[in-house]
């Protein structure tokens, strides 16, 4: 598989051209993310290459490798808006933190990382919400927003910071 995608590498470098942009993100927004494969962020936001930054992992829970990247965004490359985007039907809804145990069993060592599962998606939205309002690190906290993503009809849904 990895053979595939460096091939397809070689037809996009044949026409790619340098389009003169610098890292800092043309709307100033960092957007985190869950990794999973339905969510096409650039299309269903309507964003362009160098937009903005897109940080990525499962659940896009905010941990403190998204505070590192986005203290780094913000205090290095002028960001000062973040958008949080959590989906409907996430693997993390199906995993307990017992997936950190059965890991231990089977290879002899507890991942030093929490798995952040949940069972309420607008409840880990405000959780991610609230981790990146109160963290120390990031100097603008005044646009925080965050959305769910229906993987079955495409639409964000504004979660409510206060319930």
């Amino acid at each position: 598989m990895t053979d595939r995608l460096v091939e397809a590498n070689r037809r996009y470098a044949a026409a790619f051209r340098d389009p003169g942009m610098d890292a800092r993100p043309v709307l100033h927004v960092a957007v985190v993310a869950c990794m999973d494969a339905r969510l096409d962020l650039h299309a269903a936001l309507g964003l362009e290459l160098g937009d903005c930054h897109t940080i990525r992992n499962a659940g896009g829970v905010v941990t403190d490798d998204v505070i590192r990247s986005l203290t780094i965004s913000q205090r290095a490359l002028g960001t000062t808006s973040i958008m949080l985007v959590h989906h409907t039907g996430c693997g993390l809804e199906a995993l307990t933190e017992d997936f950190r145990h059965e890991l231990e069993d089977e290879v002899g060592q507890r991942p030093a990382w929490a798995v952040e599962s949940f069972r309420d998606v607008d409840q880990d939205v405000r959780q991610s919400m609230q981790r990146v309002r109160t963290s120390p690190f990031l100097p603008h906290t005044e646009d925080v927003r965050g959305f769910v993503f229906d993987v079955t009809t495409g639409l964000l849904r504004e979660i409510d910071p206060v319930v």
